[in-house]
């Protein structure tokens, strides 16, 4: 069975989770990645020394390049999710968030993370921290050592609010709220 790790955390802890979930063996295309377009964010995805125009993508009309530590994940990409406002995301919850986006539906991220198998107060929760301008990261595997290793790795970076959540799952399993 499926399940994924999810956790918030600001922008530089979500760097350091990044880079150390990449060293530890994850696969890009098993992190999704979701965070504001801000100007901080900004200069955290798009490193000037890196030569990565291969897992760039610019944003329309923002001059946005996103590379260097989230290049290497699946699906970067830029979005605007209603009521919400523009996103930069990365990997599985691109797919997800980016038909919200395109079909208008109410609550775009609360309604992807439910399909995740949150349930709607969580969700809602986490809704809110990316409002407030937290990076929301996922990590999904289909060992559960594998989501173990990545909640060590959200811990020790100093991540929130993480959780697990099984697909054929209801209820998460708050590992900490801090």
């Amino acid at each position: 069975m499926s399940s994924s790790v999810i956790c918030t955390a600001n922008t530089r802890q979500t760097e350091s989770i990044i880079r150390n979930l990449k060293d530890a063996g994850f696969q890009g295309n098993d992190i999704s990645v979701l965070m504001a377009d801000q100007a901080q964010t900004r200069d955290f995805a798009y490193e000037k020394n890196t030569k990565a125009p291969e897992g760039a993508t610019a944003g329309a009309g923002t001059g946005l390049v996103i590379g260097g530590t989230l290049g290497w994940l699946a699906g970067i990409g830029l979005l605007a999710i209603p009521g919400l406002g523009p996103f930069i995301a990365a990997g599985p919850i691109m797919a997800a968030l980016s038909g919200a986006a395109v079909g208008g539906t109410l609550g775009g991220l609360t309604g992807a993370l439910i399909g995740m198998g949150l349930p709607e107060i969580e969700a809602k929760l986490y809704e809110s921290k990316v409002k407030a301008g937290n990076s929301l990261i996922s990590v999904q595997s289909e060992d559960s050592n594998e989501c173990e290793r990545a909640r060590i790795i959200f811990e020790r970076a100093g991540a929130k609010d993480i959780s697990k959540v099984g697909e054929l799952s209801a209820q998460p399993v708050i590992l900490n709220d801090a």
